[in-house]
């Protein structure tokens, strides 16, 4: 996400079966009774061919398509791109869509959210596919629960909407990593994301081979609901590797056939368009610029990116609202503005996409985070991704943004719209009392000393297979009667700092926190240690960049530590990833083992650690390559 016709009422697709039917039945019946009367022919034939009624938008368009040549041939079961416009099944459509994900919405509430954007008055759906939702491991591939996309596309066709599909492979989305799984940045030596190295390329290949074999039967040439295909996501933004669109294409059409339209997202701009797009007729160039701009100009430069006649304008990422970073106040858009923007383009026929229908939440730890001028500069997503859309990360459709942008989309439909659904009854639960079940550093008495990583350095979470979570590192020093000065350059992303002194008591205290965005030395009191003082540095991922060009973001501590301004070596590092909470971790004590340090740093290669099977190894991990790992907690 970056921050653009003689027309029948559209019908869904068993509605267009009907008629093709009545159709049929018709000429039966008139060659009947051509035979008995001309005259009779010429009276009965309208009751048997009459037109669905239209509304005063589609006399509009009508008249306006009087100028285009008629299409011979009505094909069902196409979608396409001829004279400007897209044509559905042999006529013209507009496409008034909006995002929704299915990953920030739970199954349960899927389809609730799909029949809300209906009544919004849209009748096509654009989401994204996040590669680490479902290959969170290598090898290990999950489409069941709230990654079940087959199912969510059915319910999509189930209930008449169509999709735009965006399976990236890097989506931005302000979701973890831009939705690349974070083991690629264990990979040595390191590989270049979203660019045409053959490393990275055949990571992509070995994902693609799985996720578009399962999308193609539902492409809507085979009768399912999805009408396109995005390549990556607003390249242009980020680079002008033409070579590495290109292979997404072939890629692309390898699994997904000739007919399907393919097609690319960039920023407004001639940079942005020069830069992002495959120019041809092989892929579509799309658009997205600022909710307020003047959408003509825009579309107008759009067509220089698209083949003669294939260029229908569309605003694929037209925003309801904006994202909000952690201690930032909650982004809102007035209602009637993003309205106005919206009809601006309704009525002069145009499609678009509105980013976002309905946000829903960033669960679990799946959250992105955005930079400034450098990598310090970091700004983690909130959880909710409600992104002010005119459906509500609760589902509410009572607010002034949903009524708005309704009325206008009423105004431009072919079709009536639903009725809207009531706000979703909610409950109140109460005070809740949180109970305090133990304190982190109990928690490591259970730990398998053999599962304690230990190197002369800080290692990166990434590293320890460990892709979410807190990483807990300890070490010790030698304590000074002035105390020291704890200082480590580049720590990604919080580090919380704690001493403690088994001579004393071994209770542990908390020092201070060093954090990325505000680096700044820590003062470590004088513990009036007998033995050296240990040291606990707990590390929180906050959410990987997924945009611009700081996004190989590894998180841990990613440098040396200084104490006193010598190298802090001898490291014993712990995952606290928190897959499930009501779980208490198996640990050790890490204080008992403070001082025992194995002779070996273990390291495993891909598939011995993931189980990868040696097929989907050949087409997922590039020769010469492999992701080292330290085994998990």
């Amino acid at each position: 996400m970056n921050q653009s016709k003689k027309v029948v009422a559209t019908e869904s697709t068993s509605k267009s079966r009907t008629t093709m039917a009545r159709k049929r039945s018709s000429k039966a019946t008139v060659i009947f009774f051509v035979l008995l009367s001309v005259i009779a022919f010429v009276a009965f034939v309208p009751v048997f061919a009459s037109l669905p009624s239209l509304s005063s938008h589609d006399l509009h368009l009508q008249h306006q398509h009087h100028h285009h040549h008629r299409r011979e041939k009505i094909d069902v079961w196409k979608f396409e791109i001829a004279e400007d416009m897209f044509w559905k099944d042999g006529k013209p459509f507009q496409i008034i869509g909006g995002d929704l994900h299915y990953f920030r919405v739970l199954p349960e509430y899927w389809e609730d959210r799909l029949l809300r954007a209906k009544a919004l008055g849209l009748n096509t759906i654009q989401t994204y596919i996040p590669w680490n939702l479902h290959e969170p491991e290598p090898g290990k591939l999950v489409f069941e629960g709230i990654a079940d996309l087959v199912s969510f596309l059915k319910l999509c066709q189930k209930l008449d909407l169509l999709v735009m599909l965006r399976p990236g492979p890097y989506i931005c989305a302000e979701w973890d990593l831009g939705g690349f799984p974070a083991w690629l940045l264990a990979i040595e030596p390191d590989i270049r994301l979203r660019s045409s190295d053959p490393a990275y390329l055949k990571m992509v290949e070995g994902w693609w081979g799985v996720l578009l074999p399962k999308v193609a039967p539902l492409l809507y040439g085979s009768g399912g609901p999805i009408i396109m295909v995005q390549i990556e996501n607003e390249f242009g933004s980020y680079g002008d590797d033409k070579a590495y669109l290109s292979q997404l294409v072939k890629l692309a059409r390898e699994n997904l056939g000739e007919d399907i339209i393919l097609y690319t997202t960039d920023g407004g701009s001639r940079e942005t368009l020069e830069k992002g797009t495959i120019q041809g007729d092989d892929v579509f160039s799309a658009v997205d610029f600022t909710t307020g701009d003047n959408p003509w100009p825009i579309f107008k430069l759009q067509k220089e990116f698209n083949s003669p006649g294939k260029s229908p304008p569309l605003s694929s990422e037209f925003y309801t609202g904006w994202l909000t970073h952690w201690g930032e106040k909650i982004e809102r858009t007035d209602a009637d503005f993003t309205a106005a923007a919206l009809e601006k383009i309704l009525s002069r026929n145009g499609s678009v996409v509105l980013y976002m229908a309905h946000g829903g939440t960033n669960f679990g730890f799946y959250n992105g985070a955005n930079t400034g001028s450098d990598e310090s500069d970091y700004k983690p997503d909130l959880t909710s991704y409600d992104y002010d859309a005119p459906i509500t990360e609760s589902g509410n459709v009572d607010n002034a943004k949903f009524k708005a942008i309704r009325r206008v989309v009423q105004k431009y439909s072919s079709v009536s719209l639903p009725s809207v659904p009531s706000n979703i009854k909610k409950t109140g639960y109460g005070s809740i009392q949180l109970q305090k079940t133990a304190f982190l550093f109990d928690l490591l008495d259970g730990i398998d000393s053999a599962h304690i990583v230990e190197a002369e350095n800080p290692t990166a979470m990434e590293y320890l297979y460990q892709m979410f979570g807190f990483l807990l590192y300890v070490s010790e020093y030698a304590s000074k009667t002035g105390g020291s000065k704890l200082v480590i350059p580049k720590v990604h992303d919080r580090a919380q700092v704690f001493i403690s002194c088994s001579s004393n008591g071994g209770q542990v205290s908390y020092v201070g926190t060093i954090e990325r965005w505000s680096n700044q030395a820590i003062g470590l009191p004088n513990a009036k240690c007998v033995s050296n003082t240990s040291l606990f540095i707990l590390v929180e991922n906050m959410g990987r960049v997924n945009y611009g060009p700081y996004m190989f973001d590894r998180k841990g501590i990613l440098s040396s530590v200084y104490i006193d301004g010598r190298v802090l070596n001898r490291w014993k590092m712990i995952s606290i990833p928190f897959h499930n909470l009501n779980e208490v971790p198996k640990f050790n004590s890490v204080i008992q083992v403070a001082s025992e340090f194995p002779k070996v740093l273990v390291r495993k290669k891909l598939e011995h650690k993931s189980g990868m099977s040696p097929e989907y190894r050949k087409h997922a991990v590039p020769n010469g390559c492999n992701i080292l790992l330290f085994p998990p907690v």
